[in-house]
């Protein structure tokens, strides 16, 4: 395969702390290689200095692809403010779209000098040239990059100033699907994307005649994309085959064999500094003890020529010596709740909710949980996901309906935007005005979630967004909610930092209400499921992320069909929670519960077997 970049001894340094030295490799045409490290490791930096526009203090790039033909997504799009959606997505390709321009303004002139030769002269080139650059089949492949990635055409003359967040990756990835550049490059293209997005951008880079290095925290991505993993670290990087599983299982072997040699290597070290001292020990008695005597002074110095080829090994063996595997830092939290006796926690009845002058997001929507659930929102983006969450809170109140939450519930919030943290205090200050918060205790607690002993004098506006995300997990920790309300909880961290938390989900005694578009995290902790269609449907699914996943789809549902299909999974539901609750133990309470189970059995089987007929 023709090699297309080759970078040797890349080193950078930002405000004097050292990110990486000595990064070597090469990319090869028609490769998937995501880019892999922690938080801070400089991976948008290596992209940024593959491409040129960044330099770097040491070692060299050599690209052997025009940039000409290089595309590259950047996690903050920098462009003007005048262009609308549709205009960003035409200026990817800027020869055609700069002809367009042309066409358009030559046009309006035309319009008031009609008869001028000179102006039409111009314009006959330029449309001629635009024919041959099949211009109007490039504008018919705008709209439908931009209809492939969700976007209604009246969206289309929008400022894309003014888009969110997901908006604009999906109008930057619109662009470069428009002009297929040869090499692409793509920094945090999985953030902020919906579900359906997410599948398209899998597919569209499974599928890509092109080159492809991209950074993506999202595991799920790297393993259906990725035919290589390149992870980055302080001293270097290094190759591994295959996508993330396939990293992560070859990293534990790593490990495991590096431990197993160096705790052969200590052992042998310990046998041979144990021989030294022997010798050495043997000598001088020897020595000693012989005195004047030559025969025995010489038979001593055998003792002398063993303890040299002893100290002569050991030497060898820390020459070669087998580094200790390294721990890196990582976050520790366990999520603590406060005895709870009541086995729910918070029921919405025939909920609704629209916002001022549009249409209902949902209507008669009901939910209830528990303690132990761990229920996931699974939806498009504007589906209504936060608002769901912020009805739960108590934040935003229903239109129709009604939320009950039990007394005893103690919520813990954690919203997506983070704008509840206070940007002025300090990350320090903001622990000690906790009940009987310590210097010390405070000081330890930073340590377990990465916070450094000169972080924790950093003003919280300061922070980055991942820092922020740790700062945010703060106040749940030392909130003992019981149940956690979670609103894209994981988007800013990075991978290791994400397996921490999905630790700590897992071994949480309370219940959970999540909404994430990490496939990852919904797999590791959720039980159950909402799934919001973003036209007001909702159904409920009692059961795993794999297990929905893997119903079929081949058709759409009637919507007798559907109304069925969520009663039965209600009844199901209510099923589950009433097998799962504590015995009564009043006998007339257990009857009336063994009736309910009898019943709910019972109805079950007949919308079964209605269901099938």
């Amino acid at each position: 395969m023709t090699t297309l970049i080759k970078v040797r001894n890349a080193t950078k340094e930002w405000d004097g702390a050292k990110l990486f030295e000595g990064v070597t490799f090469e990319v090869k045409e028609g490769e998937r290689l995501a880019l892999f490290g922690r938080n801070g490791a400089g991976k948008s930096t290596l992209l940024r200095g593959l491409t040129g526009r960044l330099a770097f203090d040491a070692g060299d790039v050599r690209r052997l692809l025009p940039l000409a033909d290089w595309g590259w997504l950047d996690q903050q799009a920098q462009t003007g403010s005048d262009l609308t959606l549709e205009q960003f997505v035409q200026a990817g390709s800027p020869e055609l779209y700069a002809l367009k321009r042309s066409i358009a303004d030559l046009t309006q002139r035309l319009k008031e000098e009609p008869e001028s030769a000179e102006l039409l002269g111009r314009y006959s080139d330029l449309y001629e040239r635009y024919a041959q650059l099949d211009g109007y089949g490039w504008e018919a492949l705008v709209e439908r990059s931009l209809r492939e990635l969700g976007f209604e055409a009246a969206l289309w003359e929008a400022p894309f100033a003014e888009l969110s967040g997901g908006q604009k990756t999906k109008a930057q990835l619109a662009a470069l699907t428009v002009r297929e550049p040869k090499l692409i490059l793509l920094d945090e293209p999985t953030n902020h994307l919906d579900a359906d997005a997410l599948e398209w951008l899998e597919h569209w880079v499974r599928n890509y005649p092109g080159t492809v290095i991209y950074v993506s925290h999202d595991r799920t991505f790297m393993d259906r994309t990725a035919k290589a993993v390149l992870e980055l670290e302080a001293d270097g990087c290094r190759r591994y085959p295959g996508g993330y599983s396939a990293y992560k299982a070859q990293k534990e072997i790593e490990l495991r064999t590096q431990e197993a040699l160096y705790k052969k290597q200590e052992q042998e070290r310990e046998k041979l500094l144990e021989s030294i001292r022997m010798y050495a020990e043997w000598f001088q008695q020897a020595h000693k003890a012989a005195g004047q005597n030559d025969f025995l002074r010489s038979k001593s110095k055998k003792n002398v020529s063993r303890l040299h080829a002893k100290e002569s090994a050991l030497a060898r063996l820390d020459g070669s010596k087998v580094q200790k595997p390294r721990e890196e830092a990582q976050l520790r939290m366990e999520l603590e709740t406060e005895g709870f006796a009541a086995s729910t926690l918070l029921r919405m009845e025939n909920v609704g909710f629209a916002y001022d002058g549009r249409k209902p997001l949902f209507e008669r929507f009901g939910l209830t949980i528990d303690r132990g659930d761990r229920i996931a929102v699974l939806g498009p983006n504007g589906a209504g996901k936060s608002t769901l969450l912020k009805l739960a809170t108590g934040i935003l109140n229903p239109r129709e309906g009604a939320v009950s939450i039990h007394p005893q519930t103690r919520i813990g919030y954690f919203e997506q935007e983070l704008g509840k943290l206070d940007d002025d205090t300090t990350i320090l200050d903001s622990l000690l005005v906790l009940p009987g918060m310590t210097q010390s205790h405070a000081r330890t607690i930073l340590g377990c979630f990465l916070f450094t002993r000169e972080d924790a004098f950093k003003r919280i506006g300061d922070l980055s967004m991942g820092e922020k995300s740790r700062v945010a997990f703060l106040k749940l920790f030392f909130g003992k909610a019981n149940l956690l309300v979670l609103d894209e909880p994981t988007n800013y961290l990075d991978i290791g930092t994400r397996e921490k938390v999905e630790e700590a989900l897992r071994h949480y005694p309370g219940a959970v209400l999540l909404v994430t578009h990490d496939r990852y995290l919904i797999r590791q902790t959720a039980n159950r499921l909402v799934v919001m269609d973003g036209k007001g449907g909702l159904v409920q699914y009692p059961g795993t992320y794999d297990e929905y996943m893997s119903r079929d789809r081949s058709r759409t549902l009637t919507a007798e069909e559907q109304l069925g299909l969520n009663e039965r999974e209600r009844l199901g539901l209510r099923l589950a929670q009433l097998m799962g609750s504590a015995q009564p133990d009043d006998p007339e309470e257990q009857r009336m519960l063994m009736e309910e189970i009898r019943g709910l059995r019972a109805r079950l089987s007949a919308a079964g077997e209605n269901g099938r007929a």
